[in-house]
């Protein structure tokens, strides 16, 4: 966790020298507006420490006002930096033409004003226009046919929502939104696949009674993300319950007579020593295969030894990036990251592109979803 820490503080404290040296080239700053410059820059980079400081002496308004402002930096700086650096990408290949050409190609070199201000109005243009996608949650539909499904049901219907987040930034008119959707999708069963909570989650009550108020046939189901373990366990488990959720870790629980349910803790709980259950290969193996299986698990890996034991997984987890390009580099880990995958022995694997937001209150082309699966009838 320090190495990660590390690593992640140093790699934006560089994003920001970046940002700041296209800055000082593009513009003409003295002495006085370099140091107010360099010193905004330096609490931006510390930010996300300095929320947590703040959440944890209690200090709930003005951490919520630094996360806005600094998340919403973060935000615009990352979209700033993917387009100034193909920029940059561009005039070195100018540059290397150039050289291997023997001729002068310095027209087509752009300025180091344009450089630094289309970035700049792109970054400001897509968090506004992200901001506003963030709020738009969509109701994504998939039907999977399977023969456990008694004639007489005919459909079967169970909603997911998935890295909701809630915390500083996802409050209560974002929820409101969530609920909405999930109240009009109807569903037989809700799940949840983990990071419902983010960071220090005292004074969230009333978000737990508005989950409340989702009260399907078959009962709400969630399991642990990695922000669970972050957020503190014990509190995010207690919040969890309050809302009205039945708690899956490493456990299976059949929810009528023809769907099973089972639910993984996220392997971040081994790292706090507090990964409770049954491994997902033992919980698996132990049911009744004569029942259309669900597997919720938070991250979207199948585990080979568990192929065959299930019929449907469920995860989230990536938030397809949240922000392009961050969809490249989910893409480049995770085989799958986003939407529905059919796997071998007839069974499937769906990852949700998440409910909510981590980080900056910002979405850019990676919509967030309430996913809707109907189980029907094969034939």
């Amino acid at each position: 966790m320090i190495l990660f820490f590390i690593t992640f503080f140093t790699l934006y404290g560089l994003l920001h020298l970046y940002a700041f040296l296209k800055a000082k080239a593009a513009l003409t700053l003295d002495t006085r507006q370099s140091t107010f410059i360099v010193l905004f820059m330096a609490a931006m980079t510390f930010a996300p420490a300095i929320i947590r400081y703040l959440e944890r002496f209690g200090l709930e308004i003005l951490a919520r006002t630094m996360s806005y402002i600094g998340y919403l930096w973060m935000g615009i700086l990352v979209l700033f930096f993917s387009l100034a650096v193909c920029i940059d990408i561009y005039r070195l290949v100018i540059y290397l033409s150039q050289f291997m050409a023997s001729r002068d190609m310095s027209a087509l070199y752009p300025s180091v004003k344009v450089s630094f201000f289309l970035p700049l109005l792109f970054a400001l243009a897509a968090a506004g226009y992200g901001f506003f996608e963030a709020q738009n949650i969509r109701l994504e539909h998939i039907t999977l046919k399977t023969s456990r499904i008694p004639i007489e049901t005919g459909r079967f219907r169970i909603v997911q929502i998935s890295d909701v987040h809630l915390g500083l930034i996802v409050r209560e008119s974002r929820l409101k939104r969530i609920i909405a959707k999930v109240q009009e999708a109807g569903p037989d069963l809700l799940v949840c696949t983990g990071d419902l909570v983010d960071g220090q989650i005292n004074n969230l009550e009333g978000l737990a009674e508005m989950l409340q108020s989702i009260q399907p046939v078959y009962g709400k189901f969630a399991i642990t993300g990695n922000h669970e373990y972050y957020a503190g366990l014990h509190q995010a488990l207690d919040f969890i319950r309050k809302a009205g959720f039945t708690i899956l870790r490493g456990q299976a629980v059949e929810v009528n007579g023809f769907v099973t349910l089972a639910g993984v803790d996220d392997p971040t709980g081994s790292q706090f020593n507090n990964y409770k259950g049954d491994t997902e290969q033992k919980v698996l193996s132990g049911l009744d295969h004569e029942k259309y299986t669900i597997l919720l698990k938070h991250r979207p890996l199948v585990d080979n030894n568990s192929r065959g034991l299930f019929d449907l997984q469920l995860s989230g987890h990536t938030h397809k990036g949240q922000i392009f390009p961050f969809s490249l580099l989910t893409k480049l880990y995770y085989p799958k990251h986003a939407g529905y995958l059919s796997l071998a022995d007839s069974s499937h694997l769906y990852i949700s592109r998440g409910s909510g937001t981590w980080g900056p209150p910002i979405r850019f082309l990676s919509p967030p979803e309430v996913t809707v699966i109907d189980l029907v009838r094969e034939g």
